[in-house]
């Protein structure tokens, strides 16, 4: 079990990490997420001990990280992919990290066995892709055969099987009874993934359920295709509700949304003004769409509306320019 209590960071005058609140349990995947820069790393580097709270605690089974006999062998962590000796080898490197937690030597074989690195396990590290540099990662936090894993950004680098492995991995883990948390901003990925979701903005705890609660959270929508559809729209209007135009499908043929109600009721409406319906579909949320509508406030920087390119003055000073004034 990982548990934060009132956990606050302070850079300065910076607050990294605000009073923060959750527990992590054992059995389940939980997604750690939050817009860059909420304090996701920060929080799970003061789970490890790496960095001190300036209030507040962080403990794993009841134990701060530093206290910990032989911590490797309780919780597993994947930070930084490249945190690693590049002139060792992928073998001398969890060797070393094996015989400071007095964990058999076998054991290092093992792990290299089942990341899929086994047979590059005498090439230096050095020269790894940031992919098997992951792999690597993920090796050595399941050295000690942990009950407590947490990684920060477990995919980055993979390719698509790779990505498609450490999904049905950590589940699999999971699935052990282990305490598994993992951070990632690939938010499709997390939906494939995670049972729960601990979701924080600006350092604060905006979320804390199951991904089927998140997602519960946004509008519901209906989804209407059919022939009649300005007719239907009156007769929708008439019993309160407010359809829209909505994109059209991938033959171009045009739909409608109506939000905040259900097929059974569009149905019955257009049943009852003689409209025919070709299609009349329920519509949820992503969840990007509800996470970027909870975090849209704890958003440090938003895109423009479109790029527009530096016009250059006289020779070519453009691009000087813009570098100038982004110093500014």
């Amino acid at each position: 079990m990982l548990r934060v209590t009132n956990l606050t960071k302070d850079f300065g005058s910076q607050r990294a990490v605000d009073d923060l609140t959750f527990e992590v349990g054992p059995g389940r995947v939980t997604g750690f997420l939050g817009p860059n820069g909420a304090g996701k790393s920060t929080t799970m580097r003061m789970m490890l001990g790496l960095d001190r709270p300036t209030s507040g605690t962080a403990t794993i089974n009841g134990v701060p990280y530093r206290e910990l006999d032989h911590p490797l062998r309780q919780v597993g962590a994947l930070l930084d992919a490249h945190w690693v000796h590049p002139n060792r080898s992928a073998r001398s490197h969890l060797r070393w990290l094996a015989a400071s937690n007095r964990i058999p030597r076998s054991r290092v074989d093992e792990v290299l066995e089942i990341v899929g690195l086994a047979s590059v396990a005498r090439k230096r590290a050095g020269g790894f892709s940031l992919g098997m540099s992951q792999r690597l990662g993920l090796a050595g936090a399941l050295l000690g055969d942990p009950h407590t894993l947490l990684f920060d950004e477990p995919v980055n680098g993979l390719d698509p099987e790779g990505i498609v492995w450490i999904r049905g991995f950590m589940r699999q883990l999971a699935a052990e009874g282990r305490t598994v948390l993992v951070s990632s901003h690939l938010l499709t990925e997390m939906s494939l993934t995670a049972d729960h979701l601990v979701v924080i903005g600006r350092g604060r705890l905006i979320a804390d359920c199951s991904v089927e609660e998140f997602t519960g959270r946004a509008r519901q929508s209906v989804r209407v295709r059919g022939p009649e559809l300005e007719k239907l729209h009156t007769a929708l209007e008439q019993a309160g509700l407010t359809p829209a135009p909505g994109a059209p499908d991938a033959a171009g043929r045009p739909v409608m949304r109506v939000p905040d109600t259900t097929t059974d009721r569009v149905g019955d409406i257009a049943a009852a003004a003689g409209v025919t319906l070709h299609e009349l579909a329920a519509e949820s949320a992503s969840l990007e769409e509800v996470f970027m509508s909870m975090t849209a406030h704890a958003v440090d920087y938003h895109g423009g509306d479109g790029f527009r390119p530096v016009e250059s003055g006289p020779g070519g000073q453009g691009g000087q320019g813009a570098a100038e004034g982004s110093r500014r």
